[in-house]
């Protein structure tokens, strides 16, 4: 396994950030980290990154104890921060330059050139890094992550403050990225994670509260369907109301279909007998997946 938390909590004086925290994230995988503001995202990522220390309990990177072998962890990760500390007054090649030397990359000149290929800094590698707009700061942010070619890419926020063409650029490379390492991707973008995760881990004070496949997490938790019904013809609330296993029902305003909330599938067959003894036709009948950003609400809502 490339990441294995196990009942990791971390305490700030009166404050528990992680509390009994534990997930696991395989090779290969791109994993998204949610959780509202303070709910403990960016010091888990400090903690697997060897940038603060747990106060209990056990993490490991690739095989190694991030607290007994930190030096081995930081070969095997790169991290991009939400707030990326680039020197503005190096240039682009220079900068990437001289944290591969920190690094003691070999053949250093060979992967700069690689790594300025793979993001897309071709045009701006003369540059220097104050002079570039956010979007190709973050490429700078994801070239120096990978420049020793670590297994593991932890990023914290990497689109904050991006535009919608820059912000579609920098997903499609961590995507490309991703088939080769595993990335574990903190966000508040919940179209970002529909779009390249491939498992979904939600936290809330401190808590991890889901930790699933993104499409497994999206179908409904409370083992209700819904689905959009659209008949040719008007009818009422009460009637829908009487058809066998019909939890709820509400009207689109927009057109005559109806949202039903229905205890099984079975329940489909029940609708369209109702559409004959009521000389209708069901012209749409669809099942709907929850989004992600209303579960997202309701794991994280604080409301009793």
């Amino acid at each position: 396994m490339s990441v294995i938390v196990n009942n990791v909590t971390k305490i700030y004086g009166k404050q528990k950030a992680l509390d009994d925290v534990s997930f696991v994230v395989e090779p290969g995988h791109i994993v998204g980290f949610l959780g509202p503001n303070g709910a403990g995202k960016s010091t888990m990522m400090k903690i697997i990154t060897c940038f603060i220390p747990q106060t209990s309990g056990s993490v490991s990177v690739c095989g190694y104890d991030v607290i007994e072998h930190p030096i081995d962890v930081k070969k095997q990760v790169g991290y991009l921060p939400e707030h990326n500390p680039l020197y503005l007054d190096m240039y682009v090649k220079e900068y990437l330059h001289f944290v591969g030397g920190v690094h003691h990359v070999p053949n250093l000149t060979e992967r700069v050139k690689e790594m300025i290929d793979m993001v897309g800094l071709e045009i701006e590698q003369n540059k220097k890094i104050g002079a570039l707009s956010k979007g190709y700061r973050q490429r700078v942010g994801l070239a120096q992550a990978m420049i020793h070619d670590p297994k593991v890419l932890i990023l914290d926020e990497p689109t904050t403050g991006l535009d919608p063409n820059q912000l579609e650029e920098i997903r499609s490379l961590i995507k490309a990225i991703g088939k080769e390492k595993t990335i574990m991707l903190s966000t508040h973008i919940m179209q970002e994670v529909e779009a390249i995760c491939d498992k979904t881990i939600i936290i809330n004070q401190g808590k991890i509260v889901a930790n699933e496949t993104t499409a497994e997490l999206k179908l409904n938790k409370e083992n209700k369907i819904v689905l959009t019904v659209e008949f040719d013809k008007t009818t009422s609330e009460d009637l829908l109301l009487k058809i066998n296993g019909v939890l709820k029902v509400k009207k689109n305003p927009a057109n005559n279909s109806w949202l039903f909330e229905i205890a099984n599938d079975s329940v489909r067959n029940a609708i369209f007998q109702f559409a004959v003894e009521h000389e209708m036709v069901v012209l749409t009948l669809q099942k709907e997946n929850e989004s992600l950003e209303s579960i997202f609400k309701k794991l994280t809502s604080n409301k009793k």
